[in-house]
């Protein structure tokens, strides 16, 4: 959604700036278009896409260098994606030819010698990425061959782009992908072997932070945290936000362990409010008087307990109807931002007592049951 808010930034504004300043300091504008362009290519975000590419030319790289990351990124993101990416990159190009600005179309790639052995120079092109150790998929001789012959071999031939920005490119795009943390990593590691830096590798999860959205710059900066051997304490952001996050919810701080978000969705007769807590928040025990409250989970995972029961560990869809004159908390996990709506029974007389905090002994020990379930 366009209006999800960076976590980086979420948590606190000085961390952006830095975040943003790193940016400038380690990647030119051509590096963070091509991150940009990646990320919003596999996530199928057209519209995202046609805002990047736009300000991708605007920034002067050609319409040639755009045409080669979406022509590579089909072997990691498949056809459609690619195909789609390029529609919208064409279409991006039509609209400003209208309104007269020409862009840079670039130069085709060079071409090979007639004897160019795709599978020879692919393999050498992949034992450089792996840091010198061949990489063989046994598994599959057809794929290995695809990988070798055709990615490696073939496309990482076009000297369109360089291979550190293919690199980038495909971190970018792996960065907005569910599910493959062991390619992303492989791929911050590999980069370094292709000209990435690494002072531009710990950059790289800024551009999505600051351009395309919290969960990008999350695996992405996970990923970098891994191959560094760093510590990584960032927790999980919430994906596909669908409601706003809202301001700081100051109002309630003291009531609150960690930072909390607040954005009021209706007001009288219903009150209805979204409620964001980042890792490790929990507001403190409370009852509601006359007037109960019920929670729709909508993002990241939570906790919910009542006195003198057991946890509840909550998930996106689940309902926690929470009677009136019932002692209970909730919040986030310890690795991951949480959001639910919070609906506020109409009740003559309702008020709500705030009670003493969930301690860190209490919190940490709901953790630890949850990884044994």
């Amino acid at each position: 959604m366009k209006h999800i808010a960076i976590a980086l930034a979420v948590a606190a504004s000085s961390i952006e700036c830095v975040a943003n300043d790193n940016i400038m300091k380690t990647l030119d504008t051509r590096q963070q278009s091509i991150v940009t362009v990646a990320a919003f290519e596999a996530r199928g975000d057209m519209d995202g896409l046609a805002g990047a590419i736009g300000n991708a030319l605007d920034n002067g790289i050609d319409v040639s260098s755009l045409k080669e990351v979406f022509a590579q990124l089909y072997a990691y993101t498949g056809f459609p994606r690619s195909l789609n990416a390029l529609g919208t990159l064409q279409s991006v190009i039509a609209r400003r030819t209208e309104r007269g600005i020409q862009d840079a179309p670039g130069r085709d790639a060079s071409p090979l010698p007639a004897d160019y052995d795709a599978l020879s120079q692919g393999t050498q092109v992949q034992t450089r990425l792996c840091g010198g150790t061949p990489f063989t998929y046994a598994f599959d001789a057809s794929e290995d061959y695809y990988l070798k012959a055709h990615l490696f071999g073939d496309i990482f031939a076009r000297d369109i782009l360089t291979f550190a920005e293919r690199e980038m490119a495909t971190i970018g795009a792996l960065s907005a992908l569910e599910g493959c943390a062991p390619q992303l990593k492989a791929h911050v590691s590999g980069a370094r072997n292709m000209g990435v830096t690494d002072d531009q590798l710990h950059a790289i999860p800024a551009v999505p932070a600051a351009k395309v959205g919290a969960m990008e710059s999350w695996r992405a900066a996970q990923a970098v945290a891994d191959v560094f051997g760093e510590e990584f304490t960032q927790g999980r952001p919430v994906d596909n936000q669908i409601f706003p996050i809202g301001e700081p919810n100051t109002a309630y701080a003291k009531y609150f362990i960690g930072n909390s978000y607040l954005a009021p969705l209706l007001g009288q007769p219903l009150s209805m409010s979204n409620v964001t807590f980042e890792p490790r928040c929990r507001n403190n025990w409370h009852i509601h008087h006359r007037g109960g409250q019920i929670l729709v989970c909508v993002g990241g995972t939570g906790w919910y307990q009542e006195w003198g029961k057991a946890p509840q560990l909550l998930h996106p869809g689940d309902v926690v109807n929470i009677p009136a004159e019932v002692k209970h908390w909730h919040g986030a996990t310890a690795d991951s931002w949480f959001q639910h709506i919070a609906i506020a029974v109409p009740a003559e007389g309702a008020s709500n007592e705030w009670l003493e905090p969930v301690d860190d002994a209490t919190y940490d020990a709901l953790q630890d049951s949850s990884t044994t379930k």
